[in-house]
């Protein structure tokens, strides 16, 4: 069974930085792709990110790129999500997920998800 385990976030002001961690655990993820989302209440689920295991080949939504890195650590199975630049439109909760295949850009693309974890951005 899959377990993905989100940590890192909290308040920051607005320009500030923050990196999220997600764990991984139960199975080898060499063939996973492994996506970031975030969700502000009322709103639907929305792709951050992804990262191919494999290569490191990473993918990003317009919203957030040259602002965010995502990068992955094969030996502490850990996928990290480096924030910069924060604004206050990117509070919401932010959620790693896993899949395997090709790069996923919509939730239901995704078999497994983290817990979540608040991000706020002060102005």
């Amino acid at each position: 069974q899959v377990q993905l385990v989100e940590s890192g976030g909290g308040l920051v002001q607005a320009g500030g930085s923050l990196r999220l961690s997600c764990a991984a655990s139960g199975r080898t993820f060499s063939r996973h792709v492994m996506g970031w989302f975030r969700q502000t209440p009322g709103a639907e689920r929305e792709f951050v990110g992804a990262i191919r295991w494999s290569n490191g080949l990473t993918y990003y939504a317009d919203s957030v790129k040259s602002r965010f890195t995502i990068s992955r650590d094969n030996a502490k199975n850990t996928v990290y999500l480096q924030m910069n630049s924060l604004k206050p439109e990117d509070t919401a909760v932010y959620y790693c997920a896993a899949r395997t295949g090709a790069i996923g850009y919509i939730p239901k693309d995704y078999d497994d998800w983290g817990q979540g974890t608040q991000v706020t951005v002060s102005s």
